[in-house]
């Protein structure tokens, strides 16, 4: 059975980049553009380029040293922006503009101050507009996940028939369940004429904590493009997290869908936009969370030592992390003990690890996490000498 490839739009650069405080310079967009390149995303957000002379320069920048994805600059629906998107991306190799607008009852009576008719009109004229600088056009309805189904499939058509060549349906506000998500993608797969023409996109926001499972309902039910940011960062609470849908489309081979991305370098992409960003995930984030292959409690060490898989389903080398982490701390059992002993050169008997894990358990007691040099005291106070080398 053939893998159907899903493309990964990444908007780090621009969504990622409008959380408070994370303001990135030219120069650092520039890094973080040519890793995103190199980790083998299909599209690139470079920024927003009418909103400021530095956006602008970024989007210009970028565009000259991405060498493999598609460059792409947003806009809103007017010929100015759309104007300045196309400058800033004149020397990409693969230049996509990204128009739309909001198409929700709440977004076209209370931001637009206008009505149905006219939204589609304006839809259609910024979609045929964009179309006279570049091929590649990406149409984003704002706000659909709040928007009637039949009423995004009637936008949806007139933007195909203007030149789209990608829907970007966002769940702007992250309201969807996963199954009304999925479902408005397969509405629009069976109800809008020309829509097998073009690739549907998924862009969906965190605020309940459903980007991700909405992103993957979206994709099983025909979506083929997901719009994701490293970290899961953006704005309010973020954005689908580029190494989460990676990973579970990896994981689960049975979907049949994939990426072109290099998972290995996934916790290396996360480390750069966190230290350029300034902006630290939390420790138990999937995927690239500092805890995210740690294991501190008796029963789960003890089945991670004898086979890792009893308690990891991914291999942590499979995204750019050396190894799993046994934390010592007052829940560890003595295998954990026996381990981390062996790795820092102490070869215990069962007499030996007998002895000496009562006394760890009541300096663990005292302690959030005994590290290397607590073993090292321990085994002193015992008179345990080093019989191995440390592995």
């Amino acid at each position: 059975m053939s893998i159907n490839n899903v493309q990964i739009f990444d908007t780090t650069l621009r969504d990622g980049e409008q959380v408070p405080g994370c303001k990135l310079n030219t120069e650092q967009k520039i890094i973080i553009a040519n890793q995103l390149d190199i980790l083998g995303v299909d599209v690139i957000e470079a920024g927003f380029p009418v909103s400021s002379p530095g956006d602008y320069n970024s989007v210009l920048e970028i565009s000259k040293i991405v060498k493999n994805a598609t460059v792409c600059g947003l806009t809103r629906a007017n010929q100015k922006d759309i104007e300045v998107a196309a400058a800033a991306l004149k020397y990409a190799k693969r230049p996509r503009i990204h128009t739309g607008i909001g198409t929700s009852d709440s977004h076209i009576i209370y931001k637009f101050n206008s009505t149905p008719e006219k939204i589609i009109e304006r839809a259609i004229q910024a979609v045929s507009y964009a179309k006279k600088f570049v091929e590649d056009v990406e149409f984003y309805a704002e706000d659909a996940g709040r928007t009637s189904n039949e009423f995004l499939a009637k936008v949806c058509e007139q933007v195909i028939k203007a030149g789209a060549t990608v829907l970007n349906i966002p769940d702007t506000t992250g309201y969807c369940l996963p199954d009304e998500y999925g479902a408005k993608i397969k509405f629009l797969k069976e109800n809008v004429k020309g829509i097998h023409n073009v690739i549907i996109s998924c862009h969906c926001h965190n605020d309940l904590g459903l980007a991700t499972a909405n992103a993957i309902a979206g994709v099983q039910n025909g979506a083929r493009q997901i719009e994701c940011t490293i970290n899961g960062i953006g704005e309010r609470a973020g954005n689908t997290a580029l190494e989460e849908v990676v990973m579970i489309l990896k994981q689960h081979p049975y979907l049949n869908l994939d990426t072109r991305i290099n998972t290995k370098l996934l916790y290396e992409t996360s480390q750069l936009v966190q230290q350029s960003m300034g902006m630290t995930v939390q420790p138990n984030k999937a995927i690239i969370g500092e805890n995210a292959f740690a294991h501190s409690s008796g029963i789960h060490q003890d089945g991670v030592i004898k086979n890792r898989e009893t308690y990891e389903i991914i291999n942590p080398a499979d995204v750019g992390v050396n190894e799993s982490s046994i934390i010592l701390t007052a829940r560890s059992g003595r295998a954990a003990l026996a381990y981390r002993a062996k790795n820092v050169g102490y070869d215990l008997t069962k007499i030996e690890l007998d002895d000496i894990y009562p006394q760890f358990l009541q300096f663990a007691d005292h302690h959030k996490e005994v590290n290397d040099n607590d073993i090292h005291h321990l085994m002193e106070l015992n008179h345990i000498h080093k019989t191995s080398i440390a592995i």
